[in-house]
């Protein structure tokens, strides 16, 4: 699908961005590690309130507009103080945004062909 593009993904992170939500300049598009050539990206970043990678993807299934974050398996525990748990919740907040962004574009693009 055309909307899974780098360029159309780097475009609507660049407006997400511009919604001015706290942390989404942590956001970066990368390419979509598969089998085939095309050009699909998925969207990564590093925390700032833990040391967790993570990484927002659509869904896998042909014609999905849902989107979800998977977050990379830690090697070990990682102890907040209250501090860093409300600064994790901000990031989170702001993931959770995106993912909901994310899907009322691709929604708008499908409708849109």
């Amino acid at each position: 699908m055309t909307f899974r593009t780098m360029a159309t993904l780097q475009s609507w992170v660049d407006d997400f961005r511009a919604l001015g939500y706290h942390d989404a300049d942590i956001l970066r598009v990368i390419p979509q590690d598969l089998d085939d050539d095309l050009d699909r990206g998925l969207i990564a970043a590093q925390l700032r309130s833990v040391s967790t990678t993570f990484f927002v993807a659509p869904g896998a299934a042909a014609g999905s507009t849902d989107w979800a974050v998977t977050f990379e398996p830690r090697e070990n525990a990682a102890p907040l103080p209250a501090g860093k748990v409300l600064a994790l919740s901000g990031e989170l907040a702001m993931l959770s945004a995106l993912c909901s962004f994310l899907q009322a574009r691709s929604e708008a693009f499908l409708a849109g062909q």
